[in-house]
């Protein structure tokens, strides 16, 4: 090997252990930054999931000031959100708060002391910065001519952790009222010459 073959040499190998060092601290930060639910402690997922289900309670206080504002605190600020219910599914967070707009004015401000109770809710950690809940709920409440109602349902979501705040970015609902299994079961279930309700 000549001077100059060597000292081109010299010169090369330290690149090589540069690149080679580089290629492999990003290969691990990719590796941890893709963590999944089965690389999580019980205690990680317990708390995320704890974490949810105190920010979704606190968002449905119905004794809380602008329902409105709250609910959409749920969602991301801007980007795509798919919602569905009721056989209709909107992808945007202008269609979204016009749905819950929608909702609090015919059916929400004519509820007199409503009270919204989860009955179940369990929330699946899929990875440190995604998660799935699904839960039931009913809120009883008087009808502005002071008649005793409930309506309920069920609420599938999928949340997203963005810049450090959870969102929902995908969600399902499904009211009882629309559950015609449900709503046959409950006709079969009412005495023969008694009055249904709710």
């Amino acid at each position: 090997m000549t001077h100059s073959e060597s000292t081109s040499f010299s010169q090369f190998v330290p690149r090589l252990v540069l690149v080679v060092a580089s290629t492999s601290l990003l290969i691990g930060s990719l590796a941890c930054g893709a963590r999944s639910a089965s690389d999580m402690s019980a205690s990680e997922k317990k708390a995320i999931a704890d974490s949810l289900k105190r920010l979704v309670v606190s968002t449905y206080d119905l004794s809380k000031p602008d329902p409105v504002k709250r609910l959409m605190s749920l969602y991301p600020d801007s980007g795509r959100v798919i919602s569905a219910s009721g056989g209709v599914i909107t992808t945007t967070r202008p269609q979204l708060e016009q749905g819950i707009k929608a909702f609090w004015t015919y059916v929400g401000q004519n509820m007199r002391n409503p009270k919204w109770e989860w009955t179940s809710m369990t929330v699946d950690v899929l990875a440190p910065n995604a998660a799935v809940m699904t839960s039931t709920y009913r809120v009883p409440h008087l009808t502005p001519t002071g008649m005793n109602h409930v309506i309920g349902g069920a609420w599938t979501a999928v949340f997203q952790k963005r810049s450090g705040r959870w969102v929902i970015i995908q969600e399902h609902l499904s009211d009882v009222q629309s559950n015609l299994n449900l709503q046959m079961g409950q006709m079969n279930m009412t005495p023969q010459g008694g009055q249904g309700g709710h």
